[in-house]
Parts: structure tokens; C-alpha cells; sequence
């Protein structure tokens, strides 16, 4: 579906303008808006908290079975340099998408991946492909800062379509694009992986309605339980009957399972090697 042309430039730019003003995200402390086009909240939620660990002394890192040594893990603390920055152009771009289409943006506090998730991350990347190198295990992370839209159920195809279009006229490129409403189990949303075009840093943006959110709160400790080296394919199977059941409850918007990525304003050029330069 080509939904490019959905919102003018014009538009773009002026919700840009808005967002980037003090006022034009409320707080989750503001008594809650009216929901309706064209306005735009931000929702902090409750969201899965590991204990931090702190880095050894000799530069390495350590968690939850994982680990990482010290070389690797500071190319994981410049990955999270980078991310930081990235982050600066990305937010005004996602918060203008999000009053566009009349989104509540989840968790914004949330945006950037917490140190110790990410090199957990890595850490389960470069264990279950042995030989593999940080590097690239780095250039396959695509929620080092991220993002989360909701829409109520009967506007939710709309909102998608609007938010996502705005996000491609600003020359994000979409990289991802995995639409699980149709899916028969697990989780259901649409998450999707935008290159951000001064940076060229990946970012994710998940859409949701106010169920699918919940479920995946709701399984959230289940999914990080089933990715632990520790947990016997006994336990994971379990685990994954947990989570469909839960996911089972969430009603399907109308059309939803249908929506596809923007078709890109201009073809695309063959990009550069996704591998991250050397740090050190």
C-alpha cells in the first residue's frame, strides 16, 4: 500500500514545529486529553526493570549468565554513544508522526535501550552464534532507541497509515516491517525499523491499540524468562503457551492485518555495509 502522499509536507512540517515546542507532547501527569485526531499524549508505563549490573574492573561486563569481555564491551558503550545522539533528530520526527495521527506515545521515557538490555543483547547474540563478531551482532540491533504508538481500536488502520507516512517523508528509511495481526498465536502489533537519515542510526517504532500493548506488558518477565541460556526447552514451551494465551484476548482491528510498509519516496540506493566502524 502506498501511503506516501497521505500527509503533506506542509503538514509535516508544521507538526514538526509542534513537537518540537514544550507543550506539544503532554505529560503523563496532564489530565488525559480527548481522543481524537490530531492530538498526540505521552504514556509512561511500567516496564520490565533487570537488576543492573555493574562493569568489572577490568572493563568487561557480566549479567544474568551472560557476559561480555571488556573489548566487546566497550564497543557496546560506543554503540550506546551513538544511539544517544542519534536520538535528538529521531524524537521530534516521532512525536510530530504521533500528533499527526492522534497517538498516545507510550513510555517515551523509555526511547533509549537501558546499557545493561542492550549488552545482554549482544551478549545472547554472540553466544548463540559463536564466531560471530560484535560488530556485527551491534549492526542487527534495531531498538537501541525506540518507540511506541497507540490508537484506539477503531482508529487504529488510520493512525498506522498516517504515522508511518509521515515517517517516510521525512526520508526515513523502512527496514523492517513485521505485521503479526494476522498471526494465528503470539504476540500481535506491528513493529517496525526506520534508518534515520542523518545518522543513518536504526530505530523501531512498535504501533499498537490499548489491548496488544497490555498483552505485551503482560508477557514481557514471560519472553525474557524464554530467552535466558538457562531456561529448559520444557520451561520455554510453557512459557510460550503463557504468552499465546494472553495474546489469544487481544481483539484484531479492522484491516490491520493488511497494512504494509510506505512505499519509498525515492528508490532506493544500495546502502553501505550495516557493520559499524571499529571502535578502538
Amino acid at each position: 500500500m502506498n501511503i506516501s502522499r497521505t500527509v503533506s509536507r506542509a503538514a509535516t512540517a508544521a507538526a514538526l514545529a509542534a513537537a518540537l515546542s514544550v507543550g506539544a507532547i503532554q505529560s503523563s501527569t496532564a489530565a488525559p486529553p480527548v481522543e481524537r485526531a490530531g492530538t498526540a499524549r505521552t504514556v509512561n508505563v511500567p516496564v520490565f526493570a533487570p537488576v543492573f549490573k555493574e562493569p568489572l574492573d577490568d572493563g568487561s561486563w557480566r549479567g544474568d549468565g551472560l557476559s561480555l569481555n571488556a573489548a566487546d564491551n566497550a564497543k557496546v558503550d560506543a554503540f550506546i554513544d551513538r544511539a544517544k545522539k542519534a536520538e535528538r533528530s529521531i524524537s521530534p520526527q516521532v512525536r510530530a508522526a504521533a500528533l499527526l495521527s492522534g497517538a498516545e506515545l507510550i513510555g517515551f521515557d523509555h526511547r533509549l535501550k537501558s546499557a545493561d538490555s542492550l549488552k545482554r543483547k549482544v551478549a545472547t547474540s554472540l553466544l548463540e552464534h559463536p564466531g560471530r563478531h560484535v560488530n556485527d551482532a551491534l549492526a542487527g540491533i534495531s531498538d537501541s532507541v525506540r518507540y511506541t504508538l497507540q490508537w484506539p481500536e477503531g482508529h487504529y488502520t488510520e493512525g498506522v497509515t498516517i504515522a508511518a507516512s509521515v515517517l517516510s517523508t521525512w526520508r526515513n528509511d523502512n527496514t523492517k516491517w513485521s505485521n503479526t495481526w494476522g498471526r494465528a498465536k503470539g504476540y500481535k502489533a506491528i513493529n517496525s525499523a526506520w534508518r534515520a537519515p542523518r545518522s543513518e542510526h536504526l530505530f523501531e517504532v512498535q504501533f499498537h491499540t490499548p489491548a496488544s500493548k497490555y498483552a505485551q506488558e503482560a508477557t514481557h518477565k514471560l519472553y525474557e524468562e524464554q530467552r535466558l541460556p538457562g531456561t529448559t526447552p520444557e520451561r520455554a514451551v510453557e512459557l510460550q503457551a503463557q504468552q499465546d494465551a494472553i495474546f489469544a484476548a487481544v481483539p484484531v482491528p479492522a484491516g490491520a492485518d493488511r497494512l504494509t510498509a510506505p512505499a519509498p519516496l525515492v528508490p532506493r540506493l544500495p546502502q553501505p555495509s550495516l557493520r559499524p566502524q571499529p571502535v578502538g
